[in-house]
Parts: C-alpha cells; structure tokens; sequence
C-alpha cells in the first residue's frame, strides 16, 4: 500500500503547486505515492457548489489576496503560472482520462506535469485534442493512441468511481491526499503536515 494518495485535477492551480511539492518531498524522504485523477467539478456539484457562489460573487478583498497567495507560491516553488489562464474554469475530462490510461505505463507523472504547464503556464486549453496532442508529442507518446482510449466506458468508468470515492471518503476539492489510507489533507499548503504525519507512521 503507498504511503500517500493525491487525488488531483489538473484543473486547479493549488494542485500544480501541490503535485510539484509531493514529487519534491518524494525526493527527498523517498515517500510512495498513488496519483488518483478525478474530477473536481463533479465533487463541486455533489457536496461543494459554495465554489460557484464565491466565482459568480467574490469578496474584493479575498480575490486580490488570493492572487498574490497563488503568485507567492509559485515563485517559491520556481513555477511560472498565470492567475487566471484564458479559459476558466477548464473541461479537464479527457485529461484525467489521460492520467488514468497512462499510470499503469508509468507516464502518469510527466503527462500530468506538461497538463499542468500547458495550462497554467501557456495558458492553453486543455480540453482541445489538439493541445493533449501536442503534450504527447513532447513526451513520446502515441497521441492517437491515448485519444482513443480515453474514449473507452472503462476509463470513463473509472474516473467516475474516483470521483464518487473521493466524495464517501470526505473530500470536498484538489488536491485532496490521503496519509496511511484513513488521514485526510486537503490543499497545497499542508505539505508541512503531511510531511510529519508520514514520518511519524514510519516510526
């Protein structure tokens, strides 16, 4: 069983700077992880739609902060980000379909990294083919290949089970990373506790 599990969107800035912060501690204390795509949406329509009340009427003063929080972690984690890319919020669908196709092959890893550059960084939208394309074509992988596979029920299937699972289990966004199967963490901000907790179960 891995130490952790992230269950991530690429969708959401502060699983960006949570995913480079886990790959970073993974470095580092050699800590297991499982990468669990699903869809934040789907959690959002099920047991978290204040998010939507909060985009359609912000608090100026939150949104201004908020800003300058997400600047301020992306400089320390030297990530190069805008604050809000040209198409937002984004389908990310067939890009955790992706993810799922690609963990068993082990390219998981860099095919989420260059999704959430290709966002969050070059500000492209990441439920056009064309740029999940071009992210394969920069990775060596086949393209035509993954498109077709994320087409099939059984991949759809399972981001759906990842996403219900996320909701009986108590998450409410991404990332959402569980320590030991039963402690919960959510956002980027809790590496620190993360951290320890996985330290303390080592002994």
């Amino acid at each position: 069983m891995p130490e952790l599990e992230c269950f991530f969107d690429c969708s959401s800035p502060w699983t960006y700077f949570a995913f480079e912060s886990l790959l970073r501690m993974q470095q580092e204390i050699g800590v297991t992880i499982q990468w669990r795509p699903f869809l934040v949406g789907g959690v959002f329509n099920a047991v978290n739609p204040s998010v939507y009340d909060s985009r359609d009427k912000p608090v100026p003063a939150k949104a201004a902060y908020n800003k300058k929080d997400q600047q301020d972690w992306a400089r320390y984690l030297g990530l190069d980000i805008h604050y809000r890319p040209s198409v937002f919020p984004v389908n990310s669908v067939k890009a955790m379909r992706a993810c799922i196709v690609l963990e068993p092959e082990g390219h998981l890893v860099p095919f989420a990294r260059e999704t959430f550059k290709a966002y969050w960084t070059d500000d492209k939208d990441i439920s056009q083919l064309a740029v999940l394309t071009e992210i394969c074509g920069r990775l060596g992988i086949d393209a035509a290949r993954l498109l077709g596979a994320i087409e099939q029920q059984a991949v759809k299937d399972t981001l759906r089970a990842s996403t219900q699972e996320l909701i009986d289990r108590g998450g409410f966004g991404s990332p959402t990373i569980f320590v030991g199967g039963d402690d919960m963490y959510f956002g980027n901000d809790r590496m620190p506790l993360i951290r320890d907790a996985v330290l303390r179960r080592r002994g």
